[in-house]
């Protein structure tokens, strides 16, 4: 009997784990295709097989398909021939027609060329007619990569996409997880990506003078853009408090007060960041490949973790959210705990903006539509209940990436817009059920 519940409340707690798990499978069977590897270790083996079939120092051509990361794969090949004792005289990144140009130049004999899948299947077609023609050619054979069998869900490039992607909506989904636990909303966080982002634009432009900002003047603009949408959160959680209006009403509100008045600062079209070290936090990766927007998502999720599990006010925040007349006869200063959450999730929205704006060097005032609702699907997702007084922070960052996959997923299996925002909504209204479930079977087993 110990066992069974033992193994229900792991599932209860857990359960959002193993559904990411299935998906994170399930998306890898759909996407599993043959793959061409492009690795440095395919570039030397591909040289050691050119090697042995040609003699020492025979000229080897190199022709890859135009494409991202086409030209560093390319470069090693070349390196990989060069080393193994062949010659290299030419090496082609582009198109078959360039191709076509490059072999038809071509007066010393070709003893074989490198390509990749592309390429290979161009020069199979090509290479017959093409040797009858030009003396070089018509011993020339086409060597690639063995082919294998891979996910390209489970490709590196791809997964941290997945991670790069979701780096917004989970840092600012840590705040709102604060937020629901205490029973309140904020349906703001969207329209404060797009007012931090052109605040932070616009105070960069303006400490600049007209001239290229600074590093100094990217890093006070920013401050600026996040403290302004925490003065925001600060002035939200005191209307919820001090005057007992409703979360939904006032976040609702706040809502296009931003929205409008990033479209006024910004007369209505992006402001473009003239210095491309504000691409630093959006774009750069300087941990072992990580992209920065994805450390920092991770430090700040420990951070959350150690306030909501071992601090007073991560505790405070629980109590609040479980009963705050109890709470407020236990001595827990209910009215400065509710400021303090919704100024932490102006912060981290504010946070948001900036990051946004550093991915596309410009503060845009379109930016950030709709963001409000994948933040709150990924915190109720994760299993933070929307009654309050339950939840995990570990849980929303699950959650965050559930919705991430299932993005993921969606877009390499070339599943149309439309249809990704029911696939969106459907998952929002099974994790609304399963939370209402979970409250029941709780009350029945009070």
């Amino acid at each position: 009997m110990k066992s069974k519940l033992d193994a229900r409340k792991l599932l209860s707690e857990y359960g959002n784990v193993l559904v990411l798990l299935l998906l994170c499978a399930f998306i890898s069977i759909v996407t599993l295709e043959e793959q061409s590897p492009r690795s440095t270790a395919a570039a030397n083996r591909l040289a050691e097989k050119i090697a042995q079939a040609s003699p020492k120092g025979a000229n080897v051509i190199v022709l890859v398909r135009s494409g991202k990361g086409q030209q560093e794969f390319a470069d090693k090949l070349k390196d990989a021939l060069t080393n193994a004792g062949l010659h290299v005289p030419d090496s082609i990144v582009g198109t078959p027609r360039d191709a076509r140009i490059a072999l038809e130049k071509q007066t010393a004999t070709i003893a074989a060329i490198a390509a990749d899948n592309h390429m290979a299947t161009f020069c199979a077609d090509q290479l017959p007619n093409l040797g009858k023609a030009i003396t070089a050619l018509n011993k020339t054979t086409v060597h690639q990569p063995r082919k294998h069998k891979w996910p390209n869900f489970l490709k590196k490039e791809n997964l941290l996409n997945v991670l790069k992607q979701i780096s917004i909506v989970a840092i600012i989904a840590i705040g709102m997880t604060m937020v629901i636990i205490t029973a309140g909303i904020d349906l703001s966080v969207g329209s404060l990506i797009a007012f931090s982002g052109v605040i932070t634009a616009v105070s960069i432009q303006h400490l600049a003078g007209g001239g290229d900002p600074t590093t100094g003047h990217l890093l006070l603009g920013s401050a600026a853009g996040i403290l302004v949408c925490a003065i925001i959160g600060m002035g939200t959680g005191s209307l919820v408090t001090l005057f007992n209006i409703p979360a939904f009403i006032v976040t609702l509100g706040v809502m296009f007060i931003a929205k409008g008045l990033a479209f006024i600062f910004s007369e209505s079209a992006p402001i473009p960041v003239s210095n491309e070290g504000f691409a630093w936090l959006g774009r750069g990766s300087d941990l072992m490949g990580l992209p920065n927007s994805v450390v920092l998502m991770l430090l700040l999720y420990v951070i959350a973790h150690v306030i909501m599990a071992h601090t007073s006010i991560g505790r405070y925040i629980y109590a609040v959210g479980g009963n705050p007349e109890a709470a407020r006869l236990s001595g827990v200063p209910v009215k400065w705990v509710l400021v303090f959450v919704y100024t932490l999730c102006g912060l981290l929205a504010g946070l948001g903006g900036v990051m946004e704006a550093s991915l596309h060097i410009t503060g845009d005032p379109k930016s950030g539509t709709l963001v409000e609702l994948q933040v709150i699907a990924a915190v109720v997702v994760g299993g933070t209940s929307l009654a309050g007084g339950q939840g995990k922070i570990f849980g929303t960052l699950v959650g965050a990436l559930i919705i991430g996959v299932i993005r993921n997923g969606m877009n390499l299996t070339g599943v149309e817009a439309h249809m990704q925002s029911v696939v969106y909504g459907v998952v929002i209204l099974i994790a609304v059920m399963v939370d209402q479930l979970k409250n029941r079977s709780a009350k029945t087993g009070a």
